[in-house]
C-alpha cells in the first residue's frame, strides 16, 4: 500500500470520527434543550404529579405519597424530568444516528433501516403510553383493594418511581416484538411458516415473560401478555411485505 493510499485512509477515518463527534454533540444539545424546556414548563413538580396520578387516583380520599429520603422530594422529580426529556428528544437522537450512517448505505439498505428505526421508536413510546394510560390505573386499583383496613396505604415516591420505570421499560421493550419478527425473517434466520408453527409456544412464553416482569396480579400479567401476542401476529403479517420492499435490486447485488 502506497503512502498516499495510507494517508487517504487515515484522513477518511479522521473525518468519520469528526462527523461522529459532531452528531453526538448535536444529540446532547437536543437532550439538553428538552431538559431546559421541561424545567421551565411545566416544571419537575408538575411532571411528577402527572406521573403519580394513576397511583393517587387509586388511594383513599385525601391520601398522599410519602418521601422517606432527605433529598427525595428534589431528586425524584428531577429524575422523572430527565427521563421525559430523553423520551421527547429520542427522535432527534435517532435522526443524528441515521444521518451518520445513511451516507454509507445502498438505497435498499436505507429502505431497510429507516422504517426499523422509526417503527422501533414509535412502538417503544406506544408501549410506555399503553402502560401509563391503560395499565397503571387498573393495576394500582386492583392492588390497593387488597389492602386491609388496618393498613394506611402511603407509597414512597422512590419506590414508586422504580416500579413505574421498570414497568414502562418492560412494556416498551416487549412492544418491539413486531420489529424482532421482521428482522428475523428479513435476515433469513427463520421463515414466517416456522414462526406460525411455533405460535402456541410463543403464547405460553408471552404469559411466562409477563409473570416475570410484572407484579403478581392477573390484571398486569394479562395486560402485557395479550398485547405481546397480538404484536407477534402483526409482525407475521408485516414481515413478508417488508422483505419484498427491501430486496436489493440486481444492480446492487
Amino acid at each position: 500500500m502506497s503512502d498516499s493510499t495510507e494517508h487517504g485512509a487515515e484522513e477518511t477515518f479522521i473525518s468519520h470520527l469528526i462527523e461522529l463527534r459532531d452528531r453526538l454533540v448535536k444529540a446532547v444539545y437536543g437532550l439538553a434543550a428538552a431538559c431546559v424546556v421541561l424545567m421551565l414548563w411545566p416544571g419537575p413538580s408538575a411532571i411528577y404529579d402527572f406521573l403519580a396520578q394513576p397511583m393517587l387516583a387509586s388511594l383513599p380520599a385525601g391520601a398522599k405519597m410519602i418521601a422517606t429520603g432527605v433529598i427525595s422530594p428534589f431528586l425524584v422529580p428531577m429524575k422523572v424530568t430527565l427521563l421525559l426529556a430523553f423520551l421527547l428528544s429520542l427522535p432527534w437522537i435517532l435522526y443524528q444516528a441515521w444521518a451518520f450512517i445513511a451516507p454509507g448505505l445502498y438505497t435498499h439498505e436505507k429502505r431497510l433501516i429507516a422504517p426499523l428505526v422509526v417503527s422501533s421508536s414509535l412502538l417503544f413510546l406506544g408501549g410506555v403510553a399503553f402502560c401509563y394510560f391503560l395499565v397503571f390505573g387498573r393495576v394500582f386499583k386492583f392492588i390497593n383493594e387488597f389492602a386491609p383496613a388496618s393498613i394506611s396505604v402511603a407509597p414512597d415516591i422512590e419506590n414508586y418511581l422504580d416500579f413505574i420505570m421498570s414497568m414502562c421499560l418492560a412494556f416498551g421493550v416487549t412492544f418491539e416484538v413486531p420489529v424482532v419478527v421482521v428482522v428475523l425473517v428479513r435476515m433469513g434466520l427463520v421463515s414466517t411458516d416456522k414462526l406460525k408453527a411455533i405460535r402456541p409456544y410463543v403464547i405460553v412464553g408471552a404469559f411466562v415473560i409477563a409473570a416475570i416482569v410484572t407484579p403478581p396480579d392477573i390484571v398486569s400479567q394479562f395486560s402485557l401478555a395479550l398485547p405481546m401476542w397480538l404484536l407477534y401476529e402483526i409482525g407475521l403479517l408485516v414481515a413478508p411485505m417488508f422483505v419484498r420492499v427491501t430486496q436489493a435490486p440486481e444492480s446492487e447485488q
